[in-house]
């Protein structure tokens, strides 16, 4: 796991030698990726320690910022090779430390705001319920009072209004010229058959007959126009 502790060789050196050879900042030319993980043994232990708990590491492919990665660097760098030790075997310890990154802080932070925020709309909704079963409780009376009368209303005008239409209809109106000029005729033919039988004098039969055929063909020459116009 920590391979410049594991080995006897690396142990049986003296200290000074190995804080020597491992510096913390890197040497000059070395890339920008190496110099920003410098091989240290806090360095090592934090990758050790990233590749030891998968499970704990978040599952979303955000890319930790460098200046972030610096931080919790630093704060690891100060441990000794038994507090990362433990960081990795125990659970609590590395809960602890996770809950004191400043980052970590600020997003539960973040989180409270949003929960609490969250709540007091809850209790919001909760206190106006009272005042929206009121709003319902009169939205149902007037659907079952106002509502249906103004609906039985508006259907009988519906009703009135397709009467009219059908009555001024021009089929409509055609109709109503043919049963004119019939019952014209008809009062014409009885006309003539009071005049046949004696029952008017040749006045009186004059006169009527000749109202009755001038509305008739009136009505005649209209009903005929009607037929043939093109609307």
């Amino acid at each position: 796991m920590f391979r410049f502790w594991g080995s006897q060789e690396q142990q049986a050196q003296p200290r000074p030698q190995e804080g020597s050879s491992h510096s913390w900042y890197p040497p000059p030319g070395v890339s920008s990726t190496n110099s920003s993980r410098p091989s240290t043994p806090g360095s090592s232990a934090s990758n050790s320690f990233n590749l030891q708990r998968p499970s704990e590491r978040p599952h979303s492919p955000s890319q930790v910022s460098p200046s972030e990665a610096a931080g919790i660097i630093a704060l690891l760098k100060d441990k000794s090779v038994d507090e990362l030790r433990k960081l990795l075997s125990d659970k609590d310890a590395y809960n602890q430390f996770l809950l004191s990154v400043d980052q970590v802080k600020i997003q539960n932070n973040i989180r409270d705001e949003l929960q609490k925020e969250t709540l007091q709309l809850a209790r919001n909704n909760l206190d106006k319920e009272p005042q929206i079963m009121e709003l319902r409780n009169q939205c149902r009376i007037i659907w079952t009072t106002e509502l249906a009368a103004a609906l039985e209303k508006l259907n009988d005008l519906e009703r009135q209004k397709e009467e009219i239409l059908k009555f001024y209809s021009p089929a409509s109106f055609i109709n109503r010229l043919q049963d004119a000029m019939n019952e014209t005729d008809k009062e014409s033919e009885m006309v003539n058959r009071q005049l046949l039988e004696k029952e008017i004098d040749l006045g009186t039969f004059v006169q009527k007959y000749k109202k009755l055929r001038t509305s008739y063909h009136r009505h005649a020459l209209i009903h005929l126009a009607a037929k043939t116009s093109p609307i």
